[in-house]
């Protein structure tokens, strides 16, 4: 009998923390559209938990994936001290730390779509479901850069913040690279281990 809810855990700790990032972000508008997914993301996994429990290991890394969300929120990417420590460790040209959201758009869902379509459709691990959780991943990937597109539009230079071009004019194009990377490095390392864990029922 399992005493120790995992998730639950995870909820409360990425509720704390997603309060603290709202303590002075670097601006509110920035702070909500970065986060925004979280809103929409949570309730969701909250309702299906107990009908649709998703492997610790989905868990662990959605939760990762808000910590990302959260610090680029409250910094904005561009300016997250991590990039910058990067860019003084490596000699970047810039403030990497928006790269890592990116990566983690395709390294996270593609966990997420590979779960969904192993446990919902005929599919069996193969090339065909590598290639499909590869696609959606490009598919969100695509869909984040038209939002980041018309919030440009909409808003002008009050986008720049959520933007976090830094004046680099593949940025679309480089994030949607490493979202792809991320889909393909993902599935590679840590598939077996969501096998596993799908085989023993989470």
């Amino acid at each position: 009998m399992k005493t120790f809810n995992e998730p639950l855990l995870l909820l409360v700790i990425g509720t704390v923390i997603l309060a603290l990032t709202a303590i002075h972000p670097h601006d509110y508008p920035t702070w909500w559209m970065e986060t925004a997914p979280i809103f929409i993301a949570v309730p969701i996994l909250v309702a299906t938990h107990k009908n649709f429990t998703l492997t610790p290991l989905l868990y662990r890394l959605l939760f990762l994936h808000a910590l990302i969300l959260m610090v680029g929120g409250h910094y904005t990417y561009a300016e997250v001290p991590l990039g910058y420590w990067m860019q003084d460790w490596f000699g970047f040209a810039r403030n990497n730390y928006d790269k890592i959201g990116p990566l983690a758009q395709g390294f996270i869902p593609a966990m997420l779509f590979r779960e969904l379509l192993l446990r919902s459709s005929p599919l069996k691990q193969g090339k065909l479901l590598f290639t499909l959780v590869a696609a959606c991943c490009l598919a969100v990937s695509a869909t984040y850069e038209l939002i980041e597109w018309a919030a440009a539009e909409m808003m002008g230079e009050g986008a720049d913040a959520f933007l976090g071009t830094q004046g680099y004019a593949w940025d679309t194009q480089s994030d949607m690279l490493m979202a792809l990377i991320g889909a393909i490095v993902a599935q590679v390392v840590l598939g077996r281990v969501q096998d596993r864990q799908l085989l023993r029922g989470g």
